[in-house]
């Protein structure tokens, strides 16, 4: 059975609380009930909105961190998101801290509209305070109704081979929860990543929902520091394999493979 090809997406905008777990549940929750008459198919929170990304706190700590990293089958706060996701019915990018093998990742947990949960992302790239994390090890995508998705956190944009990796494994659709610059800068960039691997980005942080197009357009966006979700149907018919990923010469990129040098 050939993929959907029509999205509603629904970016959530809003700034949550350092350190409040339960508060910015209840503002997910309360984000998720406004757009519910719009009917989303997929929902996407900012970089770890449970814990309001308190790693950029300038009092974190690892130990700190630890002390609201999520365990994945024992937390109470992801029960509630995959039951919430079960509730309306739809997919959700949701952004957290989670606690696995002893480690705590900068992560971002994909549930499907079952409220099964469907696969988690570690951010890979991480600087300054980041550091705290472990970083993830792995670029994976998922299969949902819309074909493979793919997600990304953040400062993870900032290196082209991140969604490239991504489309080279199906994703017409790119999930880019943040909480970094969302300047002039960004929107290049955001564009540039979309136009270049001929797909969908979507750009959830607290101050800025974006969406762009396999044509580098900018096809919605809305600026605002309030509680909020852009709505917006994307077509993946859109996003196809032609041109530059069909004209690619990877015989020639054999570099981009190679570890970086020691210092």
């Amino acid at each position: 059975m050939a993929p959907t090809q029509v999205v509603r997406l629904g970016l959530i905008h809003g700034i949550p609380q350092k350190w409040n777990l339960e508060e910015n549940l209840k503002t997910f929750v309360e984000a998720v009930q406004r757009a519910a008459p719009h009917s989303p198919d997929i929902l996407v929170t900012p970089e770890c909105w449970l814990d309001g990304y308190a790693a950029a706190d300038p009092e974190s700590t690892v130990e700190r961190l630890r002390s609201v990293a999520q365990q994945l089958d024992d937390s109470l706060f992801l029960r509630r998101v995959a039951n919430v996701a079960k509730e309306q019915g739809l997919h959700l990018c949701f952004g957290f801290t989670s606690l696995e093998n002893g480690k705590i990742y900068n992560a971002a947990g994909l549930w499907g509209a079952d409220g099964a949960r469907i696969g988690i992302y570690h951010k890979t790239h991480l600087q300054k305070h980041d550091l705290q994390y472990t970083p993830g090890d792995k670029l994976p995508v998922w299969q949902t109704p819309w074909g493979p998705v793919g997600i990304m956190i953040c400062a993870d944009r900032r290196w082209p081979e991140t969604a490239r990796v991504l489309r080279l494994q199906g994703a017409r659709l790119i999930l880019n929860p943040t909480y970094g610059f969302y300047n002039s800068l960004n929107e290049a960039m955001m564009r540039t990543r979309a136009f270049e691997n001929q797909c969908f980005i979507a750009f959830a942080h607290p101050r800025l929902s974006l969406v762009t197009d396999p044509a580098g357009h900018i096809i919605a966006q809305e600026r605002s520091d309030e509680l909020g979700v852009l709505i917006v149907d994307i077509d993946l018919e859109k996003a196809r394999d032609d041109n530059h990923l069909a004209d690619r010469r990877p015989e020639l990129y054999g570099l981009l493979a190679q570890l970086r040098s020691a210092d």
